[in-house]
């Protein structure tokens, strides 16, 4: 199907059935206490899985929220923290407006606007989303149920988002590709962008990997009024999923350690509860060989172990869609439970001598 990425077999075979659970839980934001400004309803049923970004001491995040369970239909909102609220002794008490930023509007995101991941390029902040598209419910269409959707923001509070693209993938594959979710994109030192997704094909297999998407086709993005289809080439798995798992996918963003090589945060699904946990690795991208990973945690950093991460929605579940690093700390926003925004923090030096013990050059 698709091409393996050097080192890709080798580093997955490292993984373990374990935990060493890293994460010191900072706070919780319940739903019930997310006041919706812009809608008739004034707090969503769930708020879950929010992207994040940090600029200065604001931390803009970006839940997908649910309003009703009928279609499970999901919006995107915009909520505002000062950095220093980032405590369990304020976070767990204390109330935040939001705003609805972006909701189905197309025929890719017409049944949901999902899981964003949000980044930043040359001072241009991009959110990439799953579009749950027209025919997602639709039991006699198969393919392209979800696609990965490109917004940028167009103003500086981060309120207006315009939907520039939608990614596709080579047209060989396209008819049999059941969904394409947990993607983002970022800009290597090259000038070349990089799509991170996890396609779910018609053999019932999902590949974790990584596509290039052309820099004219990038740049062509800020011309389109309306989202455009653009095809991503040169796809290759990163990581192949265990024996003890079903499925690998991309959680948060990735962090660059230094130039070109990036930590980035996976979590697995195991096949026996399902539940999902979380590990990081190594991902370098070189132009002439293409993206590989470098180090793998052997064991997974994080799974659910508080109450409102293991009873939920979607029971067992920590799955992360932000992050940064502040003060020597990698900051995680993670959905727990798919109901509320948890947060976490890992010390950088803890973390990266986990991933030492497995990094191949």
């Amino acid at each position: 199907m698709f091409q393996y990425a050097e080192n890709a077999i080798e580093l997955s075979q490292k993984r373990k059935f374990e935990t060493k659970d890293i994460a010191k839980r900072i706070g919780v934001i319940s739903p019930d206490r997310i006041h919706i400004r812009n809608y008739l309803v004034d707090s969503p049923i769930t708020a879950f899985n929010p992207a994040m970004v940090i600029k200065g001491d604001i931390v803009y995040l970006f839940p997908r929220a649910i309003l009703g369970y009928f279609m499970y239909v999901s919006a995107i909102l915009k909520m505002e923290i000062p950095v220093e609220d980032l405590s369990e002794d304020v976070m767990n008490f204390s109330d935040y407006s939001a705003e609805i930023v972006v909701y189905p509007s197309i025929r890719y995101d017409l049944w949901g606007t999902e899981d964003p991941r949000v980044v930043e390029i040359d001072g241009r902040v991009f959110m990439v989303y799953v579009g749950r598209g027209i025919n997602y419910f639709n039991p006699s269409i198969r393919y392209e149920r979800t696609l990965p959707i490109v917004a940028e923001a167009v103003d500086k509070r981060l309120n207006k988002w315009e939907k520039k693209a939608v990614l596709v993938l080579d047209k060989r594959f396209r008819k049999i590709l059941i969904s394409d979710k947990d993607a983002f994109i970022i800009r290597s030192s090259t000038g070349d962008v990089l799509l991170f997704h996890r396609p779910h094909m018609m053999d019932e297999r999902y590949y974790l990997t990584v596509s290039i998407i052309s820099r004219d086709d990038f740049l062509d993005m800020s011309f389109e009024k309306n989202p455009v289809e653009i095809e991503v080439k040169d796809t290759k798995i990163m990581l192949e999923p265990q024996g003890f798992e079903i499925k690998l996918g991309w959680a948060a963003p990735p962090i660059e350690i230094e130039r070109d090589t990036y930590l980035i945060l996976i979590h697995g699904i195991d096949n026996e509860i399902e539940g999902y946990r979380v590990f990081a690795a190594m991902i370098k991208y070189d132009k002439d060989t293409g993206p590989r990973p470098i180090a793998v945690t052997p064991h997974y950093i994080m799974e659910p172990k508080a109450l409102y991460e293991i009873f939920g929605d979607r029971p067992y579940v920590v799955f992360p869609c932000g992050n940064a690093v502040v003060d020597d700390k990698l900051i995680i926003a993670y959905g727990a439970a798919d109901y509320a925004i948890g947060f976490a923090e890992i010390p950088m030096d803890v973390l990266m001598s986990e991933l030492d013990k497995t990094t191949i050059e």
